[in-house]
Formats: structure tokens, C-alpha cells, sequence
């Protein structure tokens, strides 16, 4: 049987609120509750829900943007949590993330070129310009387009080019949050139709985060359902949509016109 790439083991993430009153403790949200997965190599997992439901702090716990209050993320088999800075960068090779915003993941000020070999940089890779090249070409763009800067595309290539970034170092785990939700209908079925193909191309595992189940329902294998930090229900994506077991789950497949 094939190990996990990722795990989550009982995963809780707590914020402290502004204070309201001078002799009053401050309220905490909980925006992660007791949350726990695994994916498998070459797996999409999408993880659904409204806005405030937690996804996006979920996705920063597996990309170990932040720790976890309780709980463990494992990647390959290793606590993310538990190595040094140093090693956490090293290990970042193998995992990466696509924004929903991509001018905001891309300095305005750099050719794209330089901001796609970023993560090789960062990781300690050779800056490679035939692999940037590469990337590019597998994005559906040109060579030419690195010494190009971000203003000079549209929001549709510059996905692509927060895509090429994403996978230049080779991972194995790509984190989507929210990626298409910006884009016009049109050119989200290109941009989805470019994640498979990737994922295909690449052996990428995805964790694909959206509000929007019909887009999950395209792409991913299995679904986890979220709601004010909780997951409340998940499973194989055919099954989720075909026989709904929560009131909230049935009600997001109906906003969603499925």
C-alpha cells in the first residue's frame, strides 16, 4: 500500500481577537477545529465551504505557513513543524502553492523570468534559465515571455505564470487556494484543464480549496466539507454529490447547481 504524502492528525488553529474591553480577556476564534486528512501520491483532495470556514487557514497549517495550536501536518513522513527553519525551506521543494490573487504572488518590479526561478533560489536550486523556459512552454506560454513583466499580461497568463512558479522546483504536492475564483468562466475551464494536465504530466498530488463545488466536482477525487473550523463531512467527490449526508453539504451542492 502506498504511504501518505500528506497528513493531518487532529489539526487545530486558534486566533486571538482584539481586545473589546479594558477588564474583559480577549475573545479566540477558532478557525481550525480538530481537522485531520490524508492524500495520497497523485490524489486531489478538494476542501470546500463558504468564506470564514477555515480553508485557507488549512491550507497555510499543510503549507506550514503557520503551526498548528494542536496537531500534526506530516509531509512524506516528517513534521513539517518539528525542522529548523533551514530545513523547512529545503522541504518546500517538494510542496507548493497557487494564490488566488496572482499579481499579488508576483513582484511587479522583476521580470517574470526571475519571479518563476524564485523558489529554486530560495530552496538552493540552480537558477535555471532553461528550466524557467521550460515551465513556461508546459503553462502554455513562450520562452520570450520571461523578460516580460507581470502588467503586460492578462489575469488568465498570469495564473499560468504563478502556475510555471509553483512547479519549477518539481514538487509533489501543489496547494491551490481559491485559484480560478478570480477568473472569468471561460478562463478558469483553462486554467482547470492546465492543472490536470500538470497533474498528469508531473504525478502532482493537488489540494484544491474552493467555495464552488462544481469546480471541485471537475477535478478532484475526494472532498472535505468544511464549516466554521469544523469539518463536518468527506469522502470520495462522487459519492458526496450523489448522497449528501449534511444539511450544509446538500445546501452548498444546490448554491453550486449541482
Amino acid at each position: 500500500m502506498t504511504a501518505p504524502l500528506l497528513e493531518l492528525h487532529g489539526v487545530s488553529r486558534r486566533y486571538r481577537m482584539p481586545r473589546e474591553a479594558l477588564l474583559r480577556p480577549p475573545a479566540v476564534l477558532t478557525a481550525v477545529n480538530n481537522v485531520s486528512l490524508t492524500l495520497a501520491p497523485g490524489q486531489t483532495l478538494g476542501i470546500v465551504g463558504e468564506s470564514g470556514s477555515g480553508k485557507s487557514t488549512l491550507a497555510r497549517l499543510v503549507m506550514a505557513f503557520e503551526r498548528p495550536d494542536e496537531g500534526t501536518v506530516l509531509f512524506e513522513g516528517t513534521d513539517l513543524n518539528g525542522l529548523s527553519a533551514g530545513a523547512l525551506r529545503m522541504a518546500r521543494r517538494r510542496f507548493q502553492m497557487v494564490f488566488q490573487d496572482p499579481y499579488g504572488s508576483l513582484d511587479p518590479r522583476r521580470r517574470v523570468g526571475w519571479s518563476i526561478a524564485e523558489p529554486l533560489r530560495a530552496t538552493g536550486a540552480t537558477d535555471s534559465p532553461a528550466r524557467v523556459k521550460q515551465v513556461l512552454d508546459q503553462v502554455g506560454l513562450r520562452a520570450a515571455d520571461a523578460e516580460k513583466y507581470p502588467h503586460e499580461f492578462s489575469g488568465g497568463q498570469r495564473q499560468r505564470i504563478a502556475i510555471a512558479r509553483a512547479v519549477v522546483t518539481r514538487p509533489a504536492l501543489l496547494v491551490a487556494d481559491e485559484a480560478v475564483s478570480a477568473l472569468d468562466v471561460s478562463v478558469q475551464a483553462q486554467i482547470l484543464n492546465l492543472l490536470m494536465d500538470l497533474q498528469e504530466e508531473m504525478g502532482l498530488a493537488m489540494v484544491f480549496i474552493s467555495h464552488d463545488l462544481a469546480v471541485v466536482a471537475c477535478i478532484c477525487d475526494r472532498m472535505l466539507v468544511m464549516k466554521h473550523g469544523d469539518c463536518i463531512e468527506a469522502g470520495e467527490t462522487s459519492r458526496l454529490i450523489a448522497s449528501p449526508r449534511h444539511e450544509y453539504t446538500r445546501s452548498l451542492l444546490v448554491a453550486s447547481g449541482l
